[in-house]
């Protein structure tokens, strides 16, 4: 089976997620981290279950690392799925529509074929390796824009930031650098769909500091096949556990590079 073979199942796979996503009833808001960790837990276990069923079946005995383990367990060689069923879930919790499911399957440390499931636009972006990336089946591209004074850049943080306080101090920092130099700048939900929505031309460039691996994968590979560049900070290619990460269009990449190189100038 093809890289480009596996992205209809794995298509499949996170439609059927995010159906049980929809129908899920949303809980009243939580008041307590706790109470954040039970409810979140009753919610993604039967999504989890979804997933699995499918994984299992399209690549039988390769193993898979979720949004907390890749942090650590990312292994160097052979194939692993790389999985967050509900990247955004802190939305979904609030009953906010940005969120998504997305998955890759990942050798060697790069992922080869990806897909991410928005369910409450019914988007899909997909993405093999050497064969491109689309959106709900159409060819993507990005952004064709050079000046960064009309550029809309989005950013966001690795799931509990508190525990990563060099990365809390840099997204500060990074955001009071980027911000004059550009038209705006959001923070539009989960890490992978903005990332796509970047390869998609409909954000001008993303970039977030610190270790998020199962999020960053899937939208990576989406972002190169599109033909945006996929770089750490400082402009060097980025990898999986870099502690940085951007993704823009080729005219505006270098514009980001240094604005994002002028937060330490600045510190």
């Amino acid at each position: 089976m093809t890289h480009h073979d596996l992205l209809a199942p794995m298509a499949a796979a996170a439609q059927e997620v995010g159906e049980l996503l929809l129908a899920a009833q949303r809980p009243a808001p939580v008041t307590s981290l706790d109470e954040l960790a039970r409810v979140y837990g009753a919610l993604e276990a039967p999504a989890v279950a979804v997933m699995r069923r499918h994984l299992d079946a399209l690549r039988p005995g390769v193993p898979w690392v979720d949004e907390w383990d890749s942090r650590a367990v990312l292994p160097d060689e052979g194939e692993v799925w790389v999985v967050d069923v509900v990247d955004g879930a802190v939305q979904f919790l609030q009953d906010l529509p940005q969120f998504c499911v997305s998955l890759a399957l990942v050798r060697g440390g790069e992922p080869v074929a990806a897909a991410l499931h928005a369910p409450v636009p019914g988007e899909t972006y997909l993405a093999a390796l050497g064969g491109g990336a689309t959106r709900n089946g159409r060819p993507i591209a990005p952004s064709p824009k050079s000046d960064p004074a009309v550029a809309l850049v989005a950013t966001s943080q690795p799931p509990f930031l508190t525990r990563l306080p060099r990365a809390a101090d840099e997204a500060g920092a990074s955001l009071a650098a980027v911000l004059p130099c550009v038209g705006a700048v959001r923070n539009l939900g989960p890490t992978s769909w903005q990332i796509a929505d970047t390869a998609a031309g409909r954000l001008d460039g993303f970039w977030e500091f610190g270790p998020d691996d199962a999020n960053l994968l899937p939208a990576a590979l989406v972002a190169r096949e599109a033909g945006a560049l996929v770089t750490d900070a400082e402009g060097r290619p980025w990898t999986a556990g870099a502690d940085s990460f951007l993704a823009a269009p080729a005219g505006l990449h270098p514009h980001l590079v240094a604005a994002l190189g002028r937060r330490r100038r600045a510190a």
